[in-house]
């Protein structure tokens, strides 16, 4: 009589590229059973989900840069019901003994989501929250830019000859940029009048990134308001304090199961440090580090015109705590009352 074995559970793991992802397929006991190259298209998903299922039915995959080259296969890869765990990093010892390669990457991915060593459930980057992220890009950079466009006119400024550094020295930002945004630069000395043009092309720039600014904050805020409501409630936050804090969290904030998870995600929880007889604890400086930084806003402006803060933050200082110390436990606290607010996944 011949024995038909049944087809066992794989695991798998990407290594993720522009171009090419690398999969390896793992069985249930960690052996080896493929490794495989797949373009970065739809077909090439399909094609490596059909690869891992040719040696069984798929339990789980292991992909390296969710947030980045493997952003559009964990996405096709959760809208086919397959678990995907996020990989941050290759083993660095298995690294040192076999060196680098993508398939050695790959076949490391998945050995780390079938141990538990990598367990972080993936993003699944289709909903209001991944539209904020792609917002919260254009604000920043336009903001960056700005500022860097404000300084050069300043510095402009200084420099120009007499006539035009007596015409706007001390003027407010704003009436810089109005201003010299009008000008009308006209023939003659040389240096005047590439200083009036290089201020005026400055001042136009920062007219246009203050409308993408706008234009984005008006965006932002209707999307935060449908998504967590509560969230633009607690004191300090605001519209794009609270979008950073969403999209920390992601569009499956229920991946995150406890506050305490939510703040060591965003680095607002202590880390032990201890030996010994010694018992302490450090300073967390991993984390998503604009999710802290939004906590610290929030910390701060609290720390300014909150009551209920700024006793609090009295009451520590005379029991010898600094400032730094109070403000790393009051983004803990903000850390707790910010996941209260999450969009939490409907009861069937």
């Amino acid at each position: 009589m011949t024995i038909v074995e049944p087809h066992r559970a794989v695991i798998g793991g990407v290594d993720t590229h522009l171009d090419l992802h690398v999969a390896a397929a793992l069985d249930p006991v960690g052996g080896l059973r493929g490794v495989e190259e797949f373009v970065t298209t739809k077909a090439g998903y399909e094609e490596l989900l059909a690869w891992l299922s040719g040696f069984g039915p798929v339990v789980r995959v292991g992909v390296e840069g969710t947030g980045s080259y493997g952003a559009g296969l964990a996405r096709f890869l959760l809208d086919h019901d397959i678990d995907v765990v996020e990989v941050d990093r290759p083993n660095r010892q298995e690294r040192a003994r076999k060196g680098k390669s993508d398939p050695v990457d790959a076949i490391e991915a998945a050995r780390a989501a079938q141990s538990g060593r990598a367990s972080g459930v993936a993003k699944t980057r289709d909903g209001a929250v991944e539209a904020m992220r792609a917002l919260l890009v254009v604000k920043r950079s336009a903001r960056n830019q700005c500022t860097s466009a404000r300084v050069q006119m300043r510095h402009l400024v200084f420099t120009a000859p007499d006539e035009l550094r007596s015409r706007f020295f001390g003027l407010t930002k704003v009436e810089l940029v109005k201003q010299a945004s009008a000008l009308r630069p006209r023939d003659g000395d040389v240096v005047a009048y590439a200083t009036r043009i290089a201020l005026r092309s400055l001042a136009r720039r920062v007219q246009h990134l203050t409308a993408e600014i706008t234009q984005c904050r008006s965006l932002l805020r209707p999307l935060v308001e449908a998504t967590a409501p509560g969230l633009l409630g607690l004191y300090g936050v605001g519209v794009e304090v609270a979008a950073t804090l969403l999209v920390a969290a992601g569009d499956n904030p229920g991946r995150i199961k406890s506050e305490a998870a939510f703040a060591h995600m965003c680095g607002a929880a202590p880390l032990e440090a201890s030996s010994g007889k010694v018992t302490r604890h450090r300073l967390n400086r991993g984390g998503n580090r604009q999710a802290n930084h939004a906590l610290f806003c929030v910390v701060i402006t609290r720390m300014g015109s909150d009551p209920r803060t700024i006793d609090y933050v009295e009451r520590r200082t005379k029991e010898g705590k600094s400032t730094p110390e109070i403000v790393r436990v009051l983004k803990r606290y903000v850390a707790r009352e910010v996941f209260k607010h999450l969009p939490r996944p409907q009861a069937a």
